[in-house]
């Protein structure tokens, strides 16, 4: 019988490994309108190569990671090697080291819109605290899952200051910060031991504190919105809610799109991991980022060992070794801030 620290462990895989499974299964579909996929694809239920000419994903191989897992793990290792005060200066240094080597294996999927003008401007000699003023796209959200891991579900506010820190040189924006405050604080309380829906109402706690954050940009309220994405889609068939998801929520690159959206699929597919991705790729838009998020949480709140172990074994692009070794170190970081027997799985 596992011991409660085998628990969280086996849950921060989950956050890991499930953002990874929405990441793969959402590769080939994504900037793809739901009639392409349908064309392209049927409906898509297990991993698929992409298609010839495929804008961003031609080339790769079915069931292969793309930015989302790899930003992930990246931001993930920074933390453990940062310590208490995040390094601003490691990670702007990290990503650019990373898009120089995607680039260098023929990647088209490369730095998003706002990382890339905020690191632009950092290498033109703008502060870091200033250079993310404007980001206010999904980049943050996407890879924030580690925070979660790192950081214990309460105190709320030390969380969300956590997220605020690590989003500052890239999307230092209240409606980013609140978007990924919602995902790790989702992903936290899944490592906990609390299911999905327990997990959907700590992050729009989180939300709401992450948007008094950073510099206020215009745009819907993330609190309000996943609410309301939720509610759009419960009890709703999966077929209804996708269209519902597509046409009302969105699903593009917009954090106050996409993030609802992950929400809205989290809800559909009733905190199952697998399901997540498989809905999260029939969208259309930003399917592997919506797909990494939702995927992601679901898979906090389940674990590695209730996910799917034959398509887990089918991805390519990830070493599910080093993955173990980073969410052991996140987790004894987050004991260490917990206090030892302060914060066990459920």
């Amino acid at each position: 019988m596992p011991d409660a620290a085998d628990k969280v462990v086996d849950r921060a895989l989950g956050a890991l490994v499930g953002g990874a499974l929405g990441d793969a299964l959402g590769m080939p579909t994504q900037l793809l309108s739901p009639a392409r996929i349908a064309e392209l694809y049927g409906h898509v239920e297990d991993f698929v190569a992409p298609f010839a000419d495929h804008p961003v994903s031609k080339g790769l191989v079915a069931g292969t990671i793309t930015d989302d897992t790899e930003q992930a793990l990246l931001l993930g290792r920074i933390l453990v090697e940062s310590g208490d005060r995040f390094d601003h200066a490691r990670w702007v240094n990290a990503l650019l080291d990373w898009e120089r080597e995607v680039k260098a294996r023929g990647s088209y999927d490369l730095l998003g819109p706002s990382t890339k003008r905020a690191i632009d401007a950092i290498n033109n000699g703008v502060p870091a605290e200033e250079a993310g003023r404007g980001g206010d796209t999904n980049g943050a959200a996407m890879r924030i899952a580690p925070v979660g891991i790192m950081m214990p579900r309460e105190p709320l506010d030390a969380l969300v200051v956590k997220v605020a820190e690590t989003c500052r040189a890239t999307h230092n924006t209240s409606i980013a910060i609140a978007s990924a405050a919602a995902v790790a604080a989702a992903v936290s309380l899944g490592v906990s031991g609390s299911d999905w829906l327990a997990a959907s109402g700590h992050a729009v706690a989180a939300a709401r504190l992450g948007a008094t954050l950073g510099h206020w940009v215009t745009g819907g309220d993330i609190a309000a919105r996943i609410i309301w994405a939720q509610e759009l889609v419960r009890g709703k068939p999966e077929k209804e809610a996708i269209k519902l998801i597509a046409d009302l929520v969105g699903t593009g690159v917009a954090s106050q799109e996409s993030v609802p959206a992950a929400f809205a699929v989290l809800e559909v597919a009733q905190g199952d991991a697998w399901q997540a991705a498989v809905i999260a790729a029939n969208l259309g838009g930003d399917t592997d980022t919506i797909g990494a998020i939702a995927a992601g949480m679901a898979g906090a709140c389940a674990g590695l060992s209730k996910l799917p172990q034959d398509r887990i074994a089918q991805l390519h692009g990830i070493d599910i070794a080093q993955v173990r070794a980073l969410a052991g170190d996140l987790v004894a970081a987050r004991t260490r801030k917990a206090g030892p027997g302060k914060e066990g799985a459920a």
